[in-house]
């Protein structure tokens, strides 16, 4: 697009870029506050870096006793323990729904634009903290993989793909909602052990598929949805008879009839617990991100840094 982009419809590589410094003040590592998405007794069971086998030598004093290791004490008459280190990188992998469905935004941007910025900041974020960062970006027809690394040249190859993707996206497209599943099943390929999946979609077209490959996955990583959505998704506001359009057919519909409205919190709300319920219970913590505030903000609240439970956790957790 050469025309001036406007930022609430179509994200820009340079907007993506410029996401690196807001890209501070949460963690996706398991150490979090009480309050944390990624603690308590309904969260994730996120195990951050791995640990490597360093050696075996005797026992000092200060050693954890739990890293004994028996056979050789009883062998050698002598204590001895195990050495780990930390893994100085694990890999993070951005799994981003651009699709038409997400080509929607009743009040400051688009959901596509928000998943967007949220891919963003989570592969910033990860950088900064030595991960390797990988990406399968998709839409309705196409699926790009990019293998993960640790350096700033591929995030910032991720970041034009997504922006690029989300620059072709238009009310005309056509839609494929089976697309969720062909891109689980490619991730499920790809990432064998040990990465942290990061799956950022409105879940439009989840199914039971949907819901095998996540167990699937979530077997061997560490799996985390950001689920984008929008308030006039969750709730039809009453305005009477509207017109509606996709750009080339029309129907009126009547917002004020009452088992319109009800159907239309319904099919929401069944997404919504589908990734509450189904998700959490196998450890895969759900950050809902909406898109009526800053995407970091609704972050940093989330994954409650500043120890307060956020309010979009409260909104999570006290659906029906």
């Amino acid at each position: 697009m050469t025309e001036q982009l406007d930022s609430r419809v179509h994200i820009s590589l340079d907007r993506l870029m410029r996401l690196q410094h807001q890209a501070v003040g949460f963690s996706f590592l398991p150490r979090q506050p009480i309050h944390s998405l990624l603690a308590g007794r309904h969260s994730s069971t996120l195990r951050g870096r791995g640990l490597n086998f360093e050696e075996l030598r005797r026992y000092r004093s200060g050693d954890d006793i739990r890293m004994l290791d028996w056979k050789v004490t009883r062998r050698l008459k002598k204590p001895h323990v195990r050495v780990f280190t930390e893994e100085k990188e694990r890999t993070i992998t951005l799994v981003v729904d651009q699709r038409v469905a997400m080509f929607f935004g009743s009040k400051q941007a688009m959901k596509s634009v928000v998943a967007a910025e949220l891919a963003a900041l989570a592969g910033w974020r990860g950088l900064s903290s030595g991960d390797r960062i990988g990406a399968v970006i998709f839409n309705d027809q196409t699926i790009v993989e990019l293998k993960p690394q640790r350096s700033r040249h591929q995030l910032v190859r991720i970041l034009n793909e997504i922006a690029d993707f989300n620059q072709r996206l238009s009310i005309g497209a056509l839609a494929s909602p089976e697309q969720l599943n062909q891109v689980l099943k490619r991730v499920c390929q790809q990432a064998t052990h040990d990465n942290l999946i990061c799956i950022i979609s409105d879940l439009t077209g989840a199914d039971s598929t949907t819901d095998q490959a996540i167990s699937r996955l979530s077997q061997h990583n560490d799996v985390l949805l950001g689920f984008v959505y929008d308030s006039f998704e969750s709730s039809l506001p009453k305005g009477g008879k509207l017109a509606v359009s996709d750009g080339d057919l029309q129907i009126e519909i009547d917002t004020n009839d009452g088992n319109l409205r009800e159907q239309y919190q319904s099919q929401f709300d069944h997404r919504l617990n589908r990734a509450r319920d189904y998700f959490q219970k196998r450890g895969v913590p759900v950050l809902p991100i909406n898109t009526e505030q800053a995407v970091v903000q609704q972050l940093r609240e989330l994954l409650n840094q500043s120890g307060h439970r956020g309010a979009m956790v409260a909104r999570l957790q006290g659906r029906a």
